[in-house]
């Protein structure tokens, strides 16, 4: 009988520790495959962003594809399911196990990777920088406005989004340190960031090249972010 109980509380205690983790997993990587500019562009538009400019169905291709029109609803679609994803991740995290910031982490990193690698699209979706942001904004939001601040900075003197992307994601990495000198963070923070430097290595490339797209507020189809 207590052999029995033993066993019992063991199953518990497992599922206890392993729900919180595949739940945030799971819905935060199908969250993220909800990707605004495929579903505006081929529901709305009756068009594919992925045939368009650069290949990306990111906000800037969608911009430079369609103009203004319904960026909006893109800015909506994907703030809100990295917001869910993480607030999903730090709630099932402390609530379970204690530790809400590794469970926004590991949500984060989730709803990237469903945006970038999306199993509904054909794991071709976005390069992940807005949902990214909306996300970090939910770790620490300090450091968060100030990698967006480098975005700005770096975008508007070089008016490249990708250098701004890359220069903001790795600005979010190192205060982490400061901010917490928790090595853990650190470790999950380059993950992070290599996840989007990834993302954006034809961009790097082009850069080094000098053949990378600048953003323009008019309208075009162009090879670029």
């Amino acid at each position: 009988m207590e052999g029995n109980y033993s066993t019992a509380a063991q199953l518990y205690a497992t599922a206890v520790y392993l729900l919180p983790v595949l739940l945030t997993v799971v819905v935060s990587y199908f969250l993220g495959c909800v990707n605004g500019s495929i579903l505006i562009s081929k529901y709305i538009f009756r068009d594919d962003i992925r045939t368009h400019g650069s290949g990306n169905a990111g906000l800037t291709n969608f911009y430079r594809t369609f103009g203004t029109k319904s960026v909006a609803g893109v800015l909506l679609c994907d703030i809100l399911k990295a917001m869910l994803a993480v607030l999903l991740g730090g709630f099932l995290f402390g609530h379970f196990l204690g530790l809400p910031m590794l469970g926004k982490f590991i949500a984060t990193g989730c709803v990237l990777l469903g945006h970038m690698y999306p199993v509904t699209f054909g794991f071709h979706g976005g390069k992940g920088i807005l949902s990214g942001v909306s996300a970090l904004l939910l770790i620490d939001w300090r450091i968060a406005l100030i990698a967006l601040a480098v975005f700005f900075l770096v975008a508007a003197v070089t008016r490249y989004v990708s250098l701004g992307s890359v220069c903001a994601v790795l600005t979010f990495w190192i205060c982490l340190w400061p901010f917490y000198h928790e090595p853990l963070y650190m470790a999950l923070g380059a993950v992070l960031a290599g996840l989007v430097i990834f993302a954006h290595r034809a961009n790097v490339v082009r850069l080094l090249h000098g053949t990378e797209s600048k953003f323009t507020l008019h309208r075009k189809e162009e090879k670029g972010t």
